[in-house]
């Protein structure tokens, strides 16, 4: 027997950015896996290779930073009834999440999950706290996150050691600590700060006019940071100025939340316009199972390319075709399941352990 799950009280927009936002995630992140199996990342044209870089092209760990600004929209809108035990469940949720996410690292190393548990665990926090102050944590972890990175980078020019930051070790405590908070893949210092920016965003949906202050800030921002980015030059400006991801510089997180912030507001008023077309209902089911797609489109990796060999390390072009080809399969699956089971399986396990 098939499962109604036509919600009434869920907002489809966020469900929207979720489906897209992993379909970012799934190119960069089958580009850069790829390229580690000895697949290319230089090639011709260089411009479309320049841009597709998954390390520090423009697209780096945009869609990533949108995805974790969604989840502080949904925390938002989780937290919005104040309804009793709601922290409780928020912190089991990133207990559970981090545990997780240190197991999966080693099917898929530098995944989000861990960072993303520990986020959740500050939000059963967060929610608490006016926008303002909510908002004022993500400033201090933006600031906080380049502030380190500054350190670093002096102590590197006066040639000092760095590894006590750098290098902790990556299974000790201490190293599992600096890991999460500042040398990982996706550190609280700086990426609380889009986490703080979607609670506060959260809070505003269902408010008339939300979406235009909300996309002209996105805008201020990334041009703004655009600006500054291509001003800088040397050394220390290339760095503190920069808008590469692993700069943790101010710029960096300006123009990814401004991105982040421009595009949620675009996605979810198309989501709003064109609610119950058949593209915005796929889009939409999928957006509700994207924790299931971002385990599949690891283990999907793994068996075509490592175990079976099917999938052979390529330039771009392979990249782009494998995970656009995932990313269809993977909606019109995802859509088809929650239309008839509702949840899907991880996201099942997953709330069956926690709440």
């Amino acid at each position: 027997m098939g499962v109604n799950t036509a919600p009434s009280d869920r907002t489809p927009g966020p469900d929207v950015v979720r489906a897209l936002a992993i379909f970012g995630v799934v190119v960069m992140n089958y580009h850069g896996y790829l390229i580690h199996r000895g697949g290319a990342r230089d090639g011709s044209p260089a411009a479309l290779y320049d841009f597709f870089d998954p390390w520090v092209g423009p697209l780096a760990t945009r869609f990533a930073a949108t995805f974790v600004l969604t989840a502080g929209v949904g925390v938002a809108l989780m937290t919005r009834s104040r309804r009793p035990g709601v922290s409780w469940v928020l912190a089991r949720r990133g207990l559970l999440l981090y545990g997780a996410g240190l197991a999966f690292d080693f099917v898929w190393p530098g995944t989000i999950l861990s960072y993303y548990g520990v986020m959740f665990v500050l939000a059963a926090v967060l929610w608490r706290l006016p926008s303002w102050a909510v908002g004022a944590v993500g400033a201090v972890a933006a600031a906080a996150g380049f502030g380190l990175r500054w350190l670093v980078l002096e102590r590197e020019l006066d040639g000092l050691r760095t590894d006590w930051l750098t290098d902790p070790g990556s299974r000790s405590p201490t190293g599992l600590l600096i890991d999460v908070f500042v040398n990982g893949t996706h550190p609280l210092l700086p990426w609380l700060a889009f986490l703080c920016a979607g609670i506060v965003v959260g809070r505003s949906l269902g408010r008339p006019g939300w979406r235009v202050p909300t996309a002209l800030v996105g805008g201020g921002l990334f041009v703004v940071a655009t600006l500054v980015s291509t001003a800088a030059s040397g050394s220390r400006r290339s760095v503190l100025l920069g808008a590469d991801p692993w700069s943790r510089s101010l710029v960096y997180t300006a123009s990814a939340l401004g991105t982040a912030l421009l595009g949620f507001a675009a996605l979810t008023w198309l989501a709003e316009r064109y609610g119950g077309t058949r593209p915005i209902e796929f889009l939409r089911r999928a957006g509700q199972m994207s924790f299931t797609i971002y385990v599949a489109h690891a283990l999907v990796f793994n068996l075509l390319v490592d175990w079976l060999d099917v999938v052979k390390p390529g330039g771009l072009a392979t990249s782009l075709t494998f995970a656009i080809a995932f990313w269809l399969l993977a909606l019109v699956a995802a859509a088809a399941y929650q239309r008839r089971f509702g949840r899907g399986p991880v996201e099942h396990l997953y709330r069956a352990l926690t709440n």
